[in-house]
């Protein structure tokens, strides 16, 4: 099937063994905050280090839950909001969409005007998340951005690009793999991977965690 994508914006070639503009910018500005006073350079660590300690455990709580409770996976998908604030979170000014994995539907989320994130539920988003290679080359050709992920997908498999802006994010569930009948939300939870709630990676089997 062929590939969709929304807000699709026209792809920029990086030039090779320059820096990308977002993050230079991104330094000069948290340099230029610190200088200022509006926070100090140990605030700012701070900051990060208790966003990147969270990291991607809210977001596989969520999706353990939707794995097991299908009141409240209809309820993520349908209003995100609530369902989150039922474990006690609040997304704040942005808008969550959760999108569903499917045996022939497969999502992967990029931001290709900057780098939006749902940094609330995944943390500190990754440097190849804000590169400018990722988010130009994901809506043009996202199944060879994908294998270079390790992912390759049957072609019966629709790949749909979602592209965050700065009042929408997006959240991929993906599919519980088989084998994990019976296993309670913790268990669960250690399968899903900050790669996975975007897209570029399918969850950890349970093998691969010794729990087969």
């Amino acid at each position: 099937m062929s590939e969709s994508h929304h807000h699709h914006h026209p792809h920029v070639a990086e030039a090779p063994g320059l820096p990308d503009a977002s993050l230079v910018l991104e330094q000069a500005l948290r340099e230029l905050l610190i200088e200022k006073g509006v926070f100090t350079a140990d605030e700012l660590r701070f900051a990060i280090e208790a966003m990147e300690a969270r990291g991607e455990a809210l977001g596989a709580k969520l999706v353990a839950r939707a794995w097991t409770d299908p009141a409240f996976k209809a309820l993520l998908l349908d209003r995100p909001g609530e369902a989150i604030a039922t474990m006690g979170l609040n997304l704040g000014v942005n808008e969550l969409c959760v999108v569903e994995n499917t045996e022939n539907l497969h999502n992967v989320v990029v931001c290709t005007l900057c780098s939006c994130y749902p940094r609330l539920i995944l943390g500190i988003p990754p440097t190849w998340y804000k590169s400018r290679s990722y988010r130009a080359r994901t809506v043009r050709e996202p199944r060879a951005v994908l294998a270079e992920f390790g992912l390759v997908l049957p072609e019966v498999v629709e790949v749909r690009v979602h592209d965050s802006t700065a009042d929408l994010r997006y959240l991929v569930l993906p599919m519980r793999p088989a084998g994990t009948e019976g296993w309670n939300e913790a268990a669960l939870a250690g399968l899903v991977s900050r790669d996975s709630m975007i897209g570029v990676a399918e969850v950890r089997r349970p093998e691969a965690v010794g729990m087969s």
